[in-house]
Formats: C-alpha cells, structure tokens, sequence
C-alpha cells in the first residue's frame, strides 16, 4: 500500500512584482503577524527570487513557489504554479 508522501520542502503563494530578468520572477510573500511587544497585528513581506524556466508568469500573477536547491546566488526557489492571473486594468 503506498500513500502519498508529504513533500519536506516549503512552498509559499505571492504576487509576482517583477519579471524583467530572463528565467527569473521576483516574487512578494504578505503576511500579517502580532507585534511581540504591543499585540498589534501588522504587515510584514518579503522578497525572494524565483526560477521560472519558460517565462510563463508575468507581472501581478499571484503564484506558488517551492523551496530548492540553490540555482544562483540569489535564487533558491521554483515557480510551480499559478494561482490566478493578473488582472487587466
């Protein structure tokens, strides 16, 4: 009997904000955490690069990236899907 096994790697969703750079997304994960001190909840977000091997996500997409191997000095990640497509305005 062989189940599905969880993968260890983290994936996160976020907002594609910029894809100016060939095999490269720049992705921007929002969270909102309590303040340790006041209790307050805020905003917090981070950047981090993506591999995108087609090109296939654009600017405003909102996608899915998974934790890898290290592929530049900079880029840890791999886009894996989409989530939704960016809005036309």
């Amino acid at each position: 009997m062989t189940e599905a096994k969880k993968s260890l790697k983290r994936t996160l969703i976020g907002k594609v904000v910029s894809a100016k750079r060939s095999k490269t997304v720049t992705v921007l994960i929002e969270r909102r955490v309590k303040h340790e001190l006041y209790g307050k909840i805020v905003g917090k977000s981070s950047k981090y690069h993506a591999h995108d091997e087609n090109g296939d996500y654009k600017l405003g997409d909102v996608i899915e990236i998974t934790e890898s191997r290290p592929i530049s000095k900079t880029k840890n990640w791999v886009a894996t899907r989409l989530v939704q497509k960016a809005s036309i305005v």
